[in-house]
């Protein structure tokens, strides 16, 4: 008799600890698929970018075949100059799944309209590879710089903050005008038709990642001036690409401080 309640209770434990893990399989499997569809949601509202592997004109239309990392997408855009072994960035657009078109005789499997081109295509850039890390080092999320050692006196007046400060209010000071003094850390031309600076004050803690404020611009300061900086801040800025900042001043205007 204690053999058989023994089994039994094992048989039990077993069930029990069995539908568990199936509960525990599906919620992760759940999740996993959750997470996966947010991903391809996100991605759908970045820039394309790659190399053009084929290229076609129909009705008012350049069909290119872009190459990126081993993958081949189909971007249609109004007319453009394009060439096979160029680099280019597009807008993001309609996939359109199934299109059929006329002019080409053709069908798309899957096929995205963008509006055009981010910048000028370039074939004499120093590489796709270098094209796309320009971009990444440009929108970084989190500083790569570290923080140094610098004392500024702050900016006084209206609109006046300092670089914590921006971190600290940025819900209040969405969308409004902004001004600052700090040092240049890294500058990265040209990209998306901007210069975007990292600089800092001295305030902010590494801990709180709130020591460095990027700022986009079409000045050209050099790396290591101390400059004012005047331009409208924005929270939680995603500029498409898996590009997110907490806090960024767009627009800015610069110039040396005294």
């Amino acid at each position: 008799m204690k053999i058989k309640n023994f089994l039994l209770l094992a048989f039990i434990s077993l069930f029990v600890i069995g539908c568990q893990g199936g509960e525990e399989a599906a919620t992760k499997k759940a999740t996993t698929k959750k997470n996966t569809i947010k991903k391809a949601q996100k991605n759908q509202q970045g820039f394309l970018f790659g190399k053009v592997k084929e290229t076609m004109d129909s009705g008012g239309y350049t069909y290119i075949l872009l190459e990126f990392e081993g993958k081949d997408t189909w971007v249609a855009v109004p007319k453009m100059t394009v060439e096979v072994g160029d680099e280019v960035m597009l807008y993001p657009g309609q996939v359109m799944k199934k299109f059929h078109s006329k002019g080409l005789n053709r069908t798309f499997e899957t096929i995205i309209f963008s509006q055009g081109p981010v910048s000028p295509p370039s074939s004499s850039s120093k590489g796709h590879g270098q094209m796309v890390q320009g971009m990444k080092s440009a929108h970084q999320n989190v500083p790569r710089i570290k923080k140094v050692d610098i004392k500024l006196e702050p900016l006084k007046g209206e609109n006046a903050i300092t670089i914590q400060e921006a971190y600290k209010k940025a819900k209040e000071l969405d969308g409004k005008k902004v001004k600052l003094k700090a040092k240049v850390m890294k500058i990265s031309k040209n990209i998306l038709g901007k210069n975007w600076l990292h600089c800092q004050d001295g305030t902010g803690s590494e801990k709180a990642r709130d020591f460095d404020i990027t700022v986009t611009t079409k000045s050209e300061p050099k790396v290591g001036e101390v400059v004012i900086i005047e331009g409208i801040l924005h929270k939680d800025k995603d500029i498409g690409a898996g590009y997110f900042y907490p806090v960024i001043i767009e627009d800015a205007q610069i110039k040396k401080a005294n």
